[in-house]
């Protein structure tokens, strides 16, 4: 039976991964390019590992040793989150391209492997994933069949997190304001238009309320520190021109424009790979492009973009390397691109801009620390919301598979990864136990030991 969307579209998950050629094409040749733009430490996904760039642009460490800080920091989301999700799904997401290719790039000791390492890692997508994807639904317990289960959780959990964002930097009363809007706006969806994402007004009118009383915030406190020091009569001090930050943000702006053309070949290729609708930025926008609901994916991986630019223009400024992705902002408009030539235009555009515009945006967030700091409450409420609905997804998926013997096997794998420290981040523990779930029950099974659940 075909997984139904609430849109009664099937999940792209159903038809398998089967590429085009075209398709194909595009993800090896944009694997190859972001291999090779991380060996030149230009860019790289992994938000954590770009800090550590710094040290090796400057030759302050090893290849080998930036190498090992980037698997450890991407290994889990690769295997525990990226795979599960493009296997549930049936779309691409970029923990399962771009962190691969940033360990691939940094491996490589000559420039010419970076490409090649990349390519081939491309082709092990394109190719590989539909040969295990038919292979798992073949099996007695289809586990990802089971895990298609994440996708309500995961979309309408996440609708949440602008109201976390705010309880958290503005207090419990807007957050309580916030919250009630938001479900106001979610039930009033559902009931007059049925056809879209319950939630993708609801996230909007939360995002711009965040944004919105972080300004005025700053507004406040700025005519506050004039007048203060218009009482005082004191005079404000402009940051010297050594400021040695300052000489370090300029000298990294200044590098990565020498490389703008390669720069806008990237977000040309971002932008297609988008355009194409293989593709999803994040996991709510995984399942939503799995539906064909592409204008809701648009909106909730715009809104994403409001957490995440104060910080991949901060650490591109402090450490020289950009992300792979820019901003993020490629994602959304390839999503709504009609071809491909026309999001390889506009994705190499918007690159220029964003790479163009690196100091002038690091200037602004300077002068605006609540924004900064909505930024940041983004980022956690992101992740809080997500973490929360993988981990009930995954719950779901366990009791479709097996029942309450999949939630023990499931929820016990998880538990342990706690109670072990976390070697799995807990981000991707519980997918992991999912698959790890799926595997067991299907033994047991071949030993005579469980029957699968019908259904």
């Amino acid at each position: 039976m075909r997984t139904m969307s609430t849109t009664g579209l099937p999940l792209a998950a159903d038809a398998g991964l089967d590429f085009s050629l075209p398709q194909q094409l595009t993800v090896i040749l944009l694997c190859a390019l972001t291999a090779f733009i991380s060996h030149m430490a230009l860019a790289v996904f992994n938000d954590g590992v770009r800090p550590f760039m710094l040290d090796f642009i400057h030759g302050r460490t090893t290849r080998s040793a930036t190498t090992a800080v980037s698997f450890g920091l991407s290994a889990g989301f690769i295997f525990g989150l990226g795979a599960p999700m493009a296997l549930s799904s049936g779309v691409l997401n970029p923990w399962l391209l771009f962190l691969p290719t940033d360990i691939l790039g940094l491996l490589a000791p000559k420039k010419w492997l970076a490409p090649l390492l990349g390519a081939g890692w491309g082709a092990v997508v394109v190719f590989g994933l539909d040969g295990a994807n038919e292979v798992a639904h073949d099996l007695p317990v289809d586990f990802l069949t089971a895990m298609q289960q994440m996708s309500t959780p995961i979309l309408f959990l996440f609708t949440l997190f602008p109201v976390l964002a705010i309880t958290k930097q503005f207090g419990r009363a807007w957050g309580a304001a916030a919250g009630a809007v938001e479900l106001a706006l979610v039930v009033m969806t559902m009931k007059l238009w049925p056809d879209i994402f319950a939630g993708a007004l609801a996230m909007a009118i939360g995002v711009l309320l965040l944004i919105g009383l972080a300004v005025r915030r700053d507004l406040v406190q700025r005519k506050a520190d004039r007048q203060a020091a218009a009482a005082s009569g004191a005079v404000s001090e402009e940051a010297p021109d050594d400021d040695p930050m300052a000489s370090l943000f300029s000298a990294s702006a200044t590098r990565l424009r020498r490389y703008l053309p390669l720069f806008m070949v990237l977000g040309a290729g971002v932008c297609v790979l988008a355009q194409m609708h293989i593709f999803g930025g994040g996991e709510a926008t995984s399942f939503l492009i799995a539906k064909g609901q592409f204008s809701e994916a648009a909106q909730v991986d715009f809104y994403r973009v409001f957490g995440f630019v104060p910080l991949i223009a901060t650490t591109a400024l402090a450490s020289g390397a950009y992300g792979i992705a820019g901003f993020t902002l490629v994602y959304p408009i390839g999503y709504l691109m009609p071809n491909p030539v026309l999001a390889a235009v506009v994705g190499a555009a918007v690159f220029a801009l964003e790479v163009l515009a690196l100091s002038s945006i690091g200037k602004v967030l300077g002068k605006l620390p609540s924004v900064r700091d909505s930024s940041e409450h983004l980022r956690n409420a992101i992740t809080d919301s997500l973490h929360l609905a993988i981990l009930f997804g995954s719950l779901m998926a366990a009791n479709a598979m097996g029942g309450g013997l999949g939630i023990l096997v499931v929820g016990g794998l998880y538990l342990l990864n706690e109670a072990m420290g976390r070697p799995v981040v807990r981000m991707a523990a519980a997918p992991t136990a999912v698959i790890i779930g799926g595997v067991l029950l299907n033994v047991l099974h071949w030993l005579d030991l469980f029957t699968p659940l019908k259904g």
